[in-house]
């Protein structure tokens, strides 16, 4: 089952990739990289776990099949973080550079404001 949601998400995002390759700056390219290493890896393992179980490779337990799944959606949403985390990093669209340049301008317009001098102590004699 990893196999096949890391196939379709390698189809999806090389897809999105294709239609959008020569204007995009949102380097798909490495989520495309992700998804199909993920693939062959899983395809190469699926092999030898053929070779070792034979037909009951095609006969997988539900509870197998269940942990297959959540390991699949588990790369999938990794490879989703990797690929986010480079994209904010590059800033391709210098979306964040821009916002810090906002909030740097708008704190150096603050005008410092002078502390009011604290009341004389009151001294106590007996």
């Amino acid at each position: 089952m990893h196999l096949l949601l890391t196939v379709f998400a390698a189809v999806i995002a090389t897809t999105v990739w294709y239609r959008t390759a020569p204007q995009s700056k949102m380097q798909l390219g490495l989520l495309c990289w992700l998804f199909w290493g993920a693939s062959i890896m899983w395809f190469v393992d699926a092999l030898a776990e053929y070779v070792e179980l034979r037909a009951e490779y095609f006969t997988p337990a539900p509870a197998d099949m269940l942990n297959d799944t959540f390991l699949g959606l588990s790369v999938i949403a990794l490879a989703l973080v990797i690929w986010l985390v480079r994209l904010l990093i590059s800033d391709p669209r210098g979306v964040i550079k821009a916002r810090l340049n906002d909030v740097h301008t708008a704190s150096s317009h603050i005008q410092a404001t002078p502390v009011s001098q604290p009341p004389e102590r009151l001294v106590l004699k007996n």
